[in-house]
């Protein structure tokens, strides 16, 4: 076992496994539904992709009307649109990473899984069943699909504690909890499991082994365990940390580093982007996805 605080990297500087010879930044694909809001979905992935030095490429499989008070609607491409995205992007430009976020039917769920299984690059699935504000964004009869179709296909499911009660039954309230949803994860077939502990209490109601203060998240491979540690911050305006925690994961990925490695980085991105979040609307906020460039102007 692990226990690993989130290491910051210098921003702008290649990873030493960035492909030297590619003069274009590594390519990374989101497909996903729009969020019109802006703080959440395909817009926060290409966000989150750009500030981690890569180049984001998306295929919406859904748009939201979505503003900070929540979700008012949403309306999935059919099948045949999401495949021709993919196809256009992946034949032409490539990729070094996938990642998946809402898909919404069981039809695009199934659709995307066959997609991946054809493209061999890490692929980071988030598997959005349920808003920050709480409305539905997949369909009940999709969630089987979820499970035995689209999480084989993954090299890192990234399920908060509601979405791993959704997909394995399993109810969390601590850390020993954290490491039976991540079995049953894993059974399904993916090769890591990265289980959020965001909505834990401030310390564990199991063993009082997490610390007053500190957001903890698992990631395990059912052999190798890595804990990662960072703040809890009290500010309210997180819309959006699912999509940008699996987005600097896949973007991380793509410039080559191992999986341990890459969570790390995006647990110390989320965490300085949840830090830095921002009120807009009458609603909760977004984290801020620039939040270096933030930093770095005194701002």
């Amino acid at each position: 076992m692990e226990d690993t605080a989130a290491q910051p990297f210098p921003q702008g500087q290649p990873h030493e496994s960035d492909r030297s010879a590619d003069p274009a930044p590594p390519r990374v694909l989101t497909v996903a539904g729009s969020d019109s809001g802006g703080g959440a979905g395909i817009q926060a992935d290409l966000k989150t992709m750009l500030a981690l030095g890569t180049h984001g490429m998306s295929v919406v499989a859904a748009v939201t009307a979505q503003n900070s008070l929540g979700v008012q609607g949403y309306w999935e491409l059919p099948a045949e649109a999401v495949r021709a995205q993919y196809r256009s992007v992946v034949d032409d430009i490539g990729v070094q990473a996938v990642k998946t976020g809402m898909l919404a039917s069981a039809e695009l769920v199934e659709t995307v899984a066959g997609l991946l299984a054809g493209t061999d690059v890490p692929v980071v699935v988030d598997p959005v069943g349920v808003s920050k504000h709480g409305d539905s964004l997949l369909a009940e009869d999709a969630v089987e699909t979820v499970r035995t179709r689209l999480l084989a296909t993954a090299t890192v499911v990234t399920p908060n504690l509601d979405e791993v009660a959704q997909l394995t039954g399993v109810r969390v309230s601590g850390e020993a909890g954290m490491r039976e949803a991540a079995a049953a994860l894993l059974a399904y077939g993916p090769r890591w499991a990265l289980v959020k502990g965001g909505h834990l209490p401030a310390t564990s109601s199991e063993d009082g082994r997490l610390p007053q203060g500190e957001a903890v998240d698992l990631l395990t491979d059912g052999t190798e365990e890595h804990w990662l540690r960072a703040p809890r911050y009290s500010n309210r305006h997180t819309h959006g940390t699912g999509c940008t925690l699996a987005s600097a994961l896949a973007a991380l990925l793509a410039r080559g580093m191992s999986v341990p490695e890459a969570a790390a980085g995006a647990k110390e991105y989320v965490t300085g982007a949840i830090a830095a979040g921002f009120p807009l609307g009458s609603g909760l906020g977004p984290v801020h996805h620039g939040w270096r460039l933030r930093t770095r102007e005194g701002r």
